[in-house]
């Protein structure tokens, strides 16, 4: 009897941090042989000359702590993607044909300057860092194409369903123009936006006239390697409704990738398509320059493009998230980028620091696999690299630190790692407890937190 109340007495005293560990811990289960989409990675732009002023505005230790910042795996995001523009406009520097040869089948005379408005240079640079997806995208045809004969304010290509033209049908020609770019490829822009600057029309009548023509432009010129892309539209939904059109015209046989941007709307759901889809443009266009992590949830905080990240990827399927600008200088009155600088220091974004999560550890070629089991306000998602690790990162949007336990099928960890983002850290290391197989971890309040977990 004595001895059965110490036991009583032991229970009694337990410190209530004890107890709450104990019995408010989830249970989260990673099924890695489930596999679902492939990742392509993560990735930036520094189209219309950003590359030039990155390149010419900063150079020595800033120039490469923005470099390192945006590729570098151990203290940067890791991203593996750059989004490159194909230029149309009137100028040796904007584009390799900047004056009409005279008509549609006469010889185009195509210059390259070798910069491309620091493009090449910036190129150059991420390739040093292991990167190898760079994503060239128009977002209009040379204008002497366009039924506006300019390559600003939309216009739709001349030979298009519906858009004849005097000077005739420039469809093989801009075919011609684009398979000069060696690269992944996509010839609209927002093609369901008209404005001021560089912009052409496309529904997905035209696009479906136009994509067969590209395709064996490509396939002639020995570049059949090559990876075509459309259609860049404006929001997920806009988007979902050109893919329609062109599933249903057949297009998926000549197309890699189904692509969009978000300023009409964010890529919520799965579009109906077999291909894979990507986000090749996102940002806050409204804010101010902040740094932040999470303060009040608002458009230009890291938290929150942490949440659209993560929307993108478990609820769309998305193999690709691109942000707009990499690096921008003494441009305090935006968003839009990922890594100020004033000419002399250069600071990250808390933005930044949410594509690292994902970024740095899940590597091109990695899938989603599945997992079962919730965590309250905690989104989960779970990849395997081609190396065979595993990473789940867990993003809680809760006020409350989440205690969770993993467990894996069809993979048996050998090691752990674990790295926490939230107000006070950014990719910081921290505990990761490993109990026979599985693993044991602490997700902040508003924070991520990242398992990287290599096999035995």
């Amino acid at each position: 009897m004595a001895y059965k109340l110490a036991i009583l007495y032991c229970i009694t005293i337990k410190p209530p941090d004890f107890i709450d560990l104990a019995y408010a811990q989830a249970a989260v289960t990673v099924k890695v042989g489930s596999k679902l989409q492939q990742i392509d990675g993560f990735g930036v732009s520094q189209a219309f000359g950003r590359a030039a002023e990155f390149r010419d505005m900063l150079s020595g230790d800033p120039q490469k702590q923005g470099l390192d910042y945006l590729f570098n795996t151990t203290t940067g995001a890791g991203l593996t993607i750059i989004r490159n523009r194909i230029g149309s406009g009137t100028t040796n520097d904007d584009s390799i044909l900047p004056k009409s040869p005279g008509s549609p089948t006469a010889v185009a005379e195509y210059s390259f300057d070798d910069d491309d408005r620091g493009q090449v240079w910036f190129s150059q640079q991420a390739m040093k860092y292991g990167v190898k997806t760079i994503y060239a995208d128009a977002w209009s045809a040379p204008g002497f194409m366009k039924t506006n004969n300019n390559e600003n304010n939309g216009g739709y290509l001349c030979g298009t369903p519906g858009h004849t033209c005097s000077s005739g049908d420039w469809r093989q020609a801009y075919a011609d123009f684009l398979v000069q770019y060696v690269t992944q490829l996509g010839f609209l822009n927002e093609p369901d936006y008209v404005t001021s600057y560089s912009s052409m029309q496309s529904g997905a009548n035209e696009a479906a006239s136009f994509i067969p023509i590209l395709h064996s432009t490509l396939e002639e010129n020995g570049l059949g390697n090559v990876s075509l892309a459309c259609c860049d539209a404006m929001g997920w939904n806009s988007q979902r409704s050109i893919t329609q059109g062109l599933v249903s015209a057949g297009m998926e046989q000549y197309l890699q990738y189904i692509t969009s941007h978000m300023y009409t709307g964010d890529p919520n759901s799965v579009i109906s398509t077999k291909l894979k889809t990507w986000q090749t443009e996102a940002a806050d266009l409204q804010s101010r320059w902040c740094a932040t992590w999470y303060g009040s949830g608002g458009q230009c905080e890291g938290m929150t493009w942490a949440t659209k990240i993560h929307n993108g990827i478990a609820n769309a399927n998305l193999s690709a998230y691109i942000y707009w600008q990499g690096v921008e200088v003494n441009q305090f009155q935006a968003s839009s980028y990922l890594v100020a600088s004033d000419g002399k220091a250069v600071t990250p974004s808390g933005r930044l620091w949410a594509f690292a999560m994902w970024s740095r550890f899940v590597r091109p070629g990695a899938h989603r696999v599945s997992t079962t089991g919730s965590i309250s306000s905690t989104g989960i998602t779970a990849f395997q690299n081609e190396d065979d690790s595993v990473v789940v990162v867990f993003l809680n949007s809760g006020n409350s630190q989440q205690n969770v336990r993993v467990s894996f099928t069809e993979f048996t960890p050998a090691t752990a790692e674990a790295f926490v983002t939230d107000n006070t850290r950014s990719v910081a290391p921290v505990t990761a407890t490993m109990t026979g197989s599985d693993v044991t971890v602490s997700v902040p309040a508003k924070g991520m937190l990242t398992v990287k977990l290599n096999a035995s």
